[in-house]
């Protein structure tokens, strides 16, 4: 692993994370930056590099996006259709984005600020890595949460190198996350801090987004690798071996019966930048166990 958490404090989860990017018709490929009256604030961001301006798509643009999008979208589900009539359900040609509902149209139909952050605060200090049309291209950048702190971890593909540690925050400097489903694959998150300030954050994967909100609002517990019994050590064992080597750190979480549950991020072949959550739920001796009511 490119980055190890402290002998004081356990690794919780590691995530794929980067600014969101809008997908409603007048704000889509386009984030902002915005301070309470809605000022872009890019130029008052410390130390950061000089990143793009975006507009209000018109009319005209929506219609040729749309009609493009039809053609992205349309293909794909077509043969997906085709492939499955007669045999297995699957997607062979790639899944269909998912997508929800806008659930606060000033910032997702209107405006999309992925910053939102009056002077002095916070959500200023995140890394301007996180950009994607501001960092080098082959780079990459993670959440990372533990049992006392939140980093932003950054990497080169590619290469062996240590993760680079961009920032990092205590955990009482958190005020909790929210999962925004209106985005692609309903994975960004919303993260706020105490000060009232917050960003938007793209995921990759909508079981990350959703295991972070609960762990930052305590509603999901993990257990460390040292809690597990021997047999359960050896099945998650034999788990991780058969996944690819850029697999995220597993999240290990009791459920309510008792029953432990595994989780693994793995980059998905069928689309950029989206994960894909293998897992495995385990009884005590890490036999398979099928989950009771009110686990999940």
């Amino acid at each position: 692993m490119d980055w190890y958490p402290e002998a004081d404090e356990d690794l919780l989860i590691r995530t794929a994370a980067k600014f969101a990017t809008g997908i409603s018709p007048a704000v889509a490929g386009s984030r902002w930056f915005r301070d309470l009256d809605r000022n872009d604030i890019q130029q008052e961001l410390q130390d950061w590099p000089v990143g793009p301006s975006y507009a209000l798509r018109t009319t005209g643009d929506r219609v040729a996006r749309r009609t493009g999008r039809a053609f992205a979208v349309g293909i794909p589900l077509i043969a997906n259709i085709i492939a499955n009539i007669g045999g297995a359900a699957g997607s062979p040609f790639g899944d269909v984005p998912v997508r929800g509902r806008p659930e606060e149209p000033e910032n997702e139909v209107e405006d999309f600020p992925v910053m939102w952050a009056a002077p002095d605060t916070l959500a200023r200090t995140v890394p301007w890595q996180l950009d994607p049309a501001r960092r080098p291209k082959g780079y990459a950048t993670d959440l990372a949460l533990t049992s006392r702190r939140l980093l932003f971890l950054g990497t080169k593909t590619g290469t062996l190198d240590k993760a680079d540690v961009l920032a990092e925050f205590p955990r009482d400097s958190l005020a909790g996350a929210r999962r925004m489903t209106y985005s692609d694959a309903e994975a960004d998150v919303r993260l706020s801090f105490a000060d009232q300030s917050w960003i938007r954050l793209f995921t990759g994967n909508p079981d990350s987004a959703e295991r972070l909100c609960q762990l930052l609002s305590g509603t999901v517990h993990t257990v460390s690798e040292s809690e597990l019994s021997p047999g359960q050590s050896a099945r998650l064992t034999r788990f991780l071996t058969e996944l690819p080597d850029r697999s995220q750190p597993p999240v290990i979480t009791r459920l309510r019966s008792g029953i432990v549950m595994v989780e693994v991020s793995v980059p998905s072949k069928a689309a950029r930048d989206v994960h894909e959550t293998h897992s495995i739920l385990m009884g005590p001796s890490g036999e398979a166990a099928a989950p009771k009511p009110g686990d999940l």
